[in-house]
């Protein structure tokens, strides 16, 4: 295969949702589809204790709960898919929108009886300001929820989308009976089972086998139902989903595996392959001939007897081929790979090759951080891969004197991951960790403890924001600085960050130094 048909077969796309929509359960469901799971679940063949496969982390497992983006791949009928499964809680948001950077089309995961809820809010005004297409999946409707042209409603009105559902249910809960698929005009007959799949049955709409298959009056309602839909929905036309106008929709139950075949057939057949990639210097195309790429994530102890780093680089342009030496555009060296991975949750593999849309691990040593480029030796930048200011402080401090050391190196590798933000206060040098919620303290303080053999102590802090400063007035600087000295932090980069301990301390700053820009994201 050359490398056009290559990028032509790739499907590289995010999961993303509310927590407990049912997102690492689809993924699952998507893998046993693909061959690479036999039983969902089955990560310990142990089977009292089943987790699932995306979620490796061990608070992830206790939790039950998604706390870092999970990469992995497989075939799927001639067609290469690489899914990330990313974390739903909104307290790993900032994983979840630099993720969103590095794929070509999302699927969202709604609950039937919850509908739209904010965190699917927020991520969908990331992928509209990308014009990242968009499907959605109803999920669990095999319990009471709501009315499906009710959900429809307000996903229109809440995603600010318009929808078209491409498959449709009959009834649910514990009647729910399956749903017919408009895309194909096939009937899915539902039988609850958590590792098979249901059975399919080609059936003209108006005829009797149709009553025979689910009973006189829920045919007549599904008729109805069609009807109204065709009326309503306008055509589903591929490049309006394409340009991220118009969200197709499928209902079903990830967790007993149904309408999620409905969905990946679809999925495979209209959803873009790896599209141009925005850099400063120009716009990169797939199909450029040399390589480029970039690190929108960096995971530490992902195997838990070996303290090693990777970094999960998103191909833009031409082939990577192991070995190869590669420009890195930041430090202005050349870097060779010889053990480049490509994912199945932990499970890894070592390649030899790559193409655009593939994501791959690289071995990182403390040459990466979030955002770095890769070239064949062009001067180029990738952009968008944004710090939020956090919103929630405390101080960090060592609670046993004997693990100076692993605690430093845990803290160190943790902050390149993007798991939180490090600043270290220039008044006093105390080491500060900046989060966007609460829960990432705990997952912070329990993998210093679990992967680096180090215990911290929180200390708590009144902060309301950390935001970057900058000035092309040099003197104004200094003196805003001095003014300040006992608010004013430097992050990893180095640069000055001001840490206002109230709105109000916040605006007067703002209004008395005018010279002074405040940023409350990294990217400026």
């Amino acid at each position: 295969m050359n490398v056009n048909e290559e990028i032509g077969r790739r499907r590289t796309f995010a999961i993303i949702s509310h927590p407990d929509a049912g997102k690492t359960t689809l993924t699952e469901k998507l893998l046993l589809f693909g061959g690479q799971i036999q039983v969902a679940g089955a990560v310990k063949s142990n089977k009292i204790k089943k987790t699932a496969t995306s979620d490796w982390m061990e608070i992830e497992k206790q939790r039950g709960i998604s706390v870092t983006t999970s990469v992995m791949e497989f075939d799927y009928e001639g067609y290469k898919i690489n899914i990330l499964d990313t974390p739903g809680h909104q307290d790993f948001a900032e994983d979840t929108f630099r993720t969103l950077t590095a794929v070509d089309s999302v699927i969202i995961v709604v609950d039937s009886a919850k509908g739209v809820e904010t965190q699917t809010r927020k991520l969908m005004a990331v992928c509209r300001m990308r014009n990242t297409p968009v499907i959605v999946y109803v999920n669990k409707m095999d319990r009471e929820g709501r009315d499906p042209f009710e959900l429809l409603d307000e996903l229109e009105q809440e995603l600010q989308i318009a929808v078209r559902p491409l498959s449709w249910p009959i009834d649910q809960g514990a009647r729910f009976k399956g749903v017919y698929n408009i895309f194909e005009q096939k009937l899915d007959l539902f039988t609850p089972n958590k590792q098979r799949v249901t059975e399919k049955v080609e059936i003209d709409i108006n005829s009797d086998e149709l009553d025979a298959n689910i009973g006189e009056q829920l045919a007549e309602k599904l008729r109805s139902d069609l009807e109204l839909v065709d009326g309503v929905y306008p055509e589903f036309n591929v490049d309006d989903y394409l340009n991220g106008k118009v969200a197709p929709v499928f209902f079903g139950s990830a967790l007993n595996n149904f309408g999620v075949e409905e969905l990946l057939n679809c999925f495979v057949k209209i959803a873009p392959s790896p599209r141009p990639v925005q850099a400063v210097e120009r716009v990169v195309n797939p199909e450029d001939p040399k390589f480029t790429g970039f690190i929108f994530k960096i995971t530490a102890n992902i195997d838990p007897n070996h303290r090693s780093c990777v970094a999960f680089c998103k191909i833009c342009s031409g082939k990577f081929v192991r070995n190869t030496p590669y420009r890195h555009i930041r430090l202005g060296k050349d870097l060779r790979f010889s053990s480049p991975t490509q994912f199945m949750a932990q499970r890894k593999s070592t390649i030899e090759e790559a193409y655009p849309g593939d994501i791959i691990g690289l071995p990182d040593t403390g040459n990466f951080k979030i955002g770095d480029t890769l070239t064949e030796g062009e001067n180029l930048h990738f952009k968008g891969l944004p710090s939020f200011s956090p919103e929630m402080f405390k101080y960090i401090e060592n609670a046993d004197p004997m693990k100076t050391k692993q605690l430093a190196k845990g803290i160190d590798q943790l902050m390149g991951e993007g798991v939180a933000q490090l600043f270290v206060n220039q008044h006093n040098g105390r080491k500060l960790i900046g989060t966007v919620g609460q829960l990432q303290f705990e997952v912070i303080q329990y993998r210093l403890e679990n992967e680096y053999n180090a215990k911290c102590r929180w200390e708590p802090v009144n902060l309301y924001k950390a935001c970057w400063i900058e000035s092309d007035d040099a003197a104004e600087l200094e003196n805003f600085k001095k003014r300040k000295y006992q608010y004013m932090a430097k992050d990893i980069e180095g640069r000055d960050v001001f840490l206002a301990d109230s709105n109000y301390v916040l605006q007067m700053a703002q209004n008395d130094f005018k010279s002074i820009r405040f940023h409350f994201t990294s990217e400026f």
